[in-house]
């Protein structure tokens, strides 16, 4: 049930917290940009998004990984995956509109976000050895989103499928979590 709970009270933090920094960075618009950009070297609440919010989300998966880890390896390394992206986009700030390539910091970031997407990806497989196909799903769409970041411009639509990769992410943890039993 604490699994559960903390993975929820990460996405709905992590949502509320884009809902509000969002329209406070000059032209970022959700459907187009990375959620990495609202903190990228320069934003106006750089250091907050940093330390106030991907450092706490990585935290309360890392947390999560912990817990989870007896009942189901599987979860644990999602949740580890995922809390990995998040501490690379606290330590490691994009550059300006998150480039494929760019500085030293922006490889990074990228190798960060490249463990959370294809082994976020693969550890939903993994869930749905035991847990049934729409993880298998949710692992494909991941690790499309992975291929897709790849080449997708901010006027594609590369926020979105970004979003739609994290609410897989999140989601797939959450149901793992509560399937896999009563742990924490």
């Amino acid at each position: 049930m604490l699994p559960t709970l903390l993975t929820t009270l990460a996405f709905l933090y992590l949502f509320g917290a884009l809902l509000v920094l969002g329209p406070r960075k000059a032209g970022y618009r959700h459907r187009h940009h990375t959620i990495s950009e609202i903190g990228e070297v320069g934003a106006p609440h750089q250091r907050f998004v940093a330390l106030g919010l991907f450092l706490p989300v990585a935290v309360l998966l890392l947390v999560v990984a912990g817990l989870v880890r007896p009942a189901s390896d599987p979860a644990a390394l999602l949740a580890l995956c995922v809390a990995i992206g998040y501490l690379g986009a606290a330590l490691f700030p994009c550059d300006p509109g998150s480039p494929v390539s760019g500085s030293a910091r922006q490889g990074l970031h990228n190798l960060a976000g490249v463990v959370e997407y294809i082994g976020g990806g693969f550890a939903l497989m993994l869930l749905a050895e035991r847990l049934g196909q729409p993880f298998r799903a949710a692992g494909f769409v991941v690790l499309g989103t992975a291929f897709a970041l790849s080449f997708l411009s901010s006027t594609s639509g590369r926020g979105l499928v970004q979003r739609v990769a994290e609410f897989c992410l999140f989601g797939g943890l959450a149901l793992a979590c509560w399937k896999v039993g009563p742990v924490g």
